[in-house]
């Protein structure tokens, strides 16, 4: 009898922890956006796929541009209607994605890069969400964000931690006396 007690508290344990699962999923309604559903970003989805298929011959560099066309800035590319927004199916970039004759195909053979299924999946869900460009991030001037309205804060920072700590639900801790912030810089002086 006593040999049977641990099988029976492990039986126990498994059977509640399969109960427990259900509980741990989250709501349906909670549940991510699909693909098809998000707004694509160009300088975070789409420029790194031209990047690294595009431009090196339809980038910035005049002397290397093939066709005499620019896919880096909208202007190049909407111009002689290599994209045309919200129409995949007529813009030239895209029929040339698709094109499986040598000499219509891009990027080209002899580039020896391929795009991927999703890379033009999300090319083609781009054109059809309307194709925005963006500027560079480092050429959009910083903006200041609008400090939060809280009570009892000091400066912006904590103004901004304070607003989020209440989105997340979450309490702030409190102040530490001088021997714990004296402890901490020390440890945080050493490396500790």
């Amino acid at each position: 009898m006593a040999r049977t007690a641990p099988c029976w508290l492990a039986l126990a344990t498994i059977f509640a922890s399969l109960l427990s699962v259900p509980l741990m999923a989250p709501p349906a309604s909670a549940a991510p956006a699909t693909p098809s559903q998000t707004k694509l970003s160009f300088n975070r989805d789409i420029r790194p796929i031209l990047s690294d298929n595009c431009f090196a011959c339809h980038g910035f560099d005049k002397k290397k541009r093939k066709a005499d066309l620019r896919l880096d800035v909208a202007e190049g590319a909407y111009a002689d209607k290599a994209i045309v927004p919200g129409k995949p199916d007529e813009s030239e970039a895209w029929l040339r994605l698709l094109s499986t004759d040598p000499d219509e195909v891009m990027p080209p053979p002899d580039f020896h890069k391929t795009l991927t299924a999703a890379q033009r999946d999300t090319l083609k869900r781009w054109i059809e969400q309307g194709a925005e460009y963006e500027q560079h991030w480092s050429f959009v001037p910083p903006q200041h964000p609008a400090v939060p309205k809280i009570a009892g804060v000091k400066n912006p920072i904590d103004a901004f931690l304070r607003d989020r700590l209440q989105q997340e639900g979450l309490a702030p801790s409190p102040e530490a006396d001088k021997a714990t912030l004296i402890r901490r810089v020390t440890l945080d002086l050493t490396g500790l």
